[in-house]
């Protein structure tokens, strides 16, 4: 079985790029457009990892990561950003929240690929 992959980031577009990008390698991609979103779709389904944008309306992607890692089912679930931030202050936000990756945006198909592998295969 594919593992299941959740895409969280307020742009419909972006998502779906991700969305053709982790299908045609067979993955199953389910997607949310906000931070809250993504929480609730977390909850409810069975994800092995989670990508998400940092802003987005609603809930940020910094408020989710700490959300989804304050709840035992999501503790060792892998989170990447995809943002289009790239400041160090930021980065290191992120991964005391418990993000497992970042990568910035616009994103290579082929290299969200490569860290999509790379993460579940830990």
């Amino acid at each position: 079985m594919s593992a299941s992959i959740l895409t969280v980031d307020d742009s419909a577009s972006l998502r779906q790029a991700i969305k053709i990008a982790l299908t045609g390698e067979g993955y199953a991609v389910s997607e949310a457009p906000d931070g809250q979103a993504g929480v609730s779709a977390a909850d409810a389904g069975d994800f092995q990892l989670i990508i998400t944008d940092l802003n987005m309306p609603v809930m940020d992607g910094l408020t989710m990561i700490r959300t989804l890692r304050g709840k035992p089912k999501h503790a060792g679930v892998p989170i990447i950003f995809l943002t289009t931030e790239s400041d160090a202050d930021i980065k290191a936000q992120a991964k005391a929240a418990g993000a497992t990756g970042w990568l910035t945006k616009p994103f290579n198909p082929d290299q969200l690929i490569t860290v999509v592998k790379k993460v579940l295969a830990k």
